[in-house]
């Protein structure tokens, strides 16, 4: 689990720290859990523990490589089903995805300025900074998320590992 965001660090510094602080949490949810609990539907959508990491993947593979020309892990599924989880689709299979994810997700944030300008999927011009807090608080609405599935699973709570 990560340290946290720095009390005194610079701005892409404090914000990356935020976000893969988050992440941590995203893939500690899945910790202690079997195959079949993860993939529970819990959600009269369908959500499910699994269904949440694989759609921040996606959007994490989007929002900071798409957006920004940089190349992305093609997806195998259609973007409107990055929830669900197909039969043959294993959490180790979609925790991995995450991982990589996230490490050109980081790539991105490495390389590129604060204000650098990107092109979302719906055309609208947007920055890293704006991307980093957009990703922040997408991470953070889908750790909540996940925090109550995984209490109706097996009444674990906590937003971090004590």
């Amino acid at each position: 689990m990560g340290t946290g965001v720095p009390p005194s660090g610079g701005e892409k510094e404090s914000l990356h720290a935020s976000l893969d602080r988050h992440r941590d949490v995203i893939v500690w949810k899945l910790q202690g859990l079997g195959e079949e609990q993860v993939r529970r539907p819990m959600t009269p959508s369908g959500t499910s523990l699994l269904g949440i990491v694989k759609h921040l993947a996606a959007v994490e593979y989007g929002w900071f490589c798409s957006t920004f020309g940089r190349e992305a892990e093609p997806l195998w599924f259609a973007p409107e089903d990055d929830f669900a989880i197909g039969e043959r689709e294993t959490t180790e299979q979609i925790v991995a995805f995450y991982g990589r994810a996230r490490v050109a997700a980081d790539k991105a944030i490495s390389d590129l300025p604060l204000d650098e300008p990107g092109t979302s999927w719906a055309g609208r011009r947007v920055t890293l900074r704006w991307v980093l807090i957009h990703m922040i608080e997408d991470t953070v609405r889908h750790a909540g998320h996940m925090d109550i599935l995984r209490e109706l699973i097996d009444g674990a709570t906590g937003d971090h590992p004590r």
